[in-house]
């Protein structure tokens, strides 16, 4: 399923670094890191010196190299931090701390009702990943109700939703053996062929990772005898902040989601277990936002390149650097759909406060919210019929109905022809206060 990244040869690595000292290869060599791209992308990639793509790959791989953090020892897993890594994490710590926590972008009278759709959607969206089959309306109508579920799909919704709720009652307390247990117990309870597999790591190394369609296997995990040494490692790795280099709270939680997966401690469930132990991290570092993100939503969106981003770190090297990138981008569209989810929901409230101002139709209600986000906004009557895609006529009643009551006030351009903008009195007013 993926091609393999090829030896370099010793005669082609030592040319790496003086290759590496012209600006359009370094150029694109950091275009290239910053995606973190495989041989099978870099392998296209045209330089006007006429690299070879052998030789960009090696160029590529040495400047990942002096960059080189190892990770964990026992399985060689490293990455290399880049620009894009970097300006990510900045990011994330200015949104998902203390920048963010304010009405501004939450308005507290909505904010419980964001934290329950969010909850919700990130366990409909992660049990889908696994295999779930119901809409996503069914699914929210049985958590509201807190029906018991009708089918295994079901189970496992109601399954992650409670883990998410365990994880947010537990985010402060470290990571300890019972508790991964206790959340894997949870996450799969009445959802696996043998019961007592519930909270229980594996026992043999009968399990492999296949591919969903072909069943041709893409991992084959240590063995099951390195699980406690593992969990062992896995526990100290959650709860310090680590030794020697400093690696991003950020990257150390998707650094865990990775290693669980990688090791495979359960007979199933480990994707679900491993997305949840991301998820408390970053509450535990602090990342208070995350309970607001649907992280899941957003993979299953990309299921694909998910997969891949596994694959290319195996296939290279257990360089998880492919992961990371992937992951941060995860992060990075999750958020920007919160924010877009929350200005369409702000937007609905408004135009719903407008429209009990009474004797207001949705077309004014629409106006008075332009108004509303824009103070300084200049309304045509042009730019309304574009808008709304009504004639002149329609749109000059909705306007001379606004100005009449004071919410509007024109501005003459010429003798025929006004422009609109807000009115002197038009705070007072929306609030329903007589000025």
């Amino acid at each position: 399923m993926i091609e393999s990244s090829p030896q370099i040869e010793s005669e082609t690595w030592a040319k790496a670094p003086c290759l590496l000292e012209s600006l359009e290869v370094k150029s694109l060599v950091d275009e290239i890191n910053d995606g973190y791209l495989y041989w099978s992308d870099v392998k296209y990639k045209k330089t006007s010196g006429g690299l070879s793509p052998m030789q960009l790959w090696a160029c590529v791989k040495f400047s990942r190299k002096i960059r080189s953090i190892k990770v964990w020892e026992r399985y060689n897993i490293t990455f290399s931090l880049t620009n894009a890594m970097q300006r990510l994490c900045h990011d994330f710590d200015m949104n998902f701390g203390g920048t963010w926590k304010s009405d501004f972008i939450i308005p507290s009278k909505s904010r419980e009702q964001y934290l329950i759709s969010s909850l919700m959607e990130e366990a409909i969206s992660s049990s889908q990943m696994e295999g779930a089959s119901t809409t996503r309306k069914v699914a929210k109508d049985m958590l509201r109700k807190e029906t018991s579920p009708r089918s295994r799909s079901e189970q496992m919704i109601c399954n992650n939703y409670a883990s998410i709720r365990f994880i947010v009652e537990h985010k402060d307390e470290p990571l300890t053996q019972e508790l991964l247990l206790k959340l894997h117990s949870l996450m799969t309870y009445k959802t696996l062929e043998n019961a007592s597999d519930e909270g229980r790591f594996r026992e043999n190394d009968d399990v492999v990772v296949e591919q969903s369609i072909t069943h041709e296997v893409v991992h084959t995990p240590p063995s099951y005898t390195e699980i406690p040494d593992f969990v062992e490692e896995l526990c100290r790795f959650f709860n310090s902040a680590g030794d020697g280099v400093f690696v991003h709270p950020i990257i150390r939680g998707i650094i865990v989601h990775f290693m669980i997966a990688y090791v495979h401690p359960f007979v199933d469930g480990n994707g679900r277990t491993a997305r949840a132990l991301f998820y408390w991290y970053m509450l535990r570092s602090g990342y208070w936002l995350t309970e607001y993100l649907s992280i899941s939503r957003i993979i299953y969106r990309s299921k694909t390149s998910y997969e891949k981003a596994y694959l290319h770190a195996e296939k290279d090297g257990n360089d998880i650097g492919y992961f990371i990138t992937y992951h941060l981008r995860i992060l990075d569209l999750a958020f920007k759909d919160l924010k877009s989810y929350i200005d369409r929901k702000t937007k609905q409230q408004q135009m719903s406060d407008f429209l009990k101002l009474g004797e207001i139709n949705e077309r004014q209600a629409q106006i008075l919210s332009l108004l509303q986000e824009n103070p300084k906004i200049v309304l045509t009557v042009k730019e309304l019929q574009n808008r709304f895609a009504v004639s002149h006529p329609t749109v000059k009643l909705d306007l001379d109905a606004l100005v009449e009551r004071g919410f509007l006030q024109r501005v003459p351009v010429n003798k025929v022809k006004n422009n609109y903008i807000r009115g002197e009195y038009f705070d007072s007013l929306i609030k329903g206060k007589t000025p």
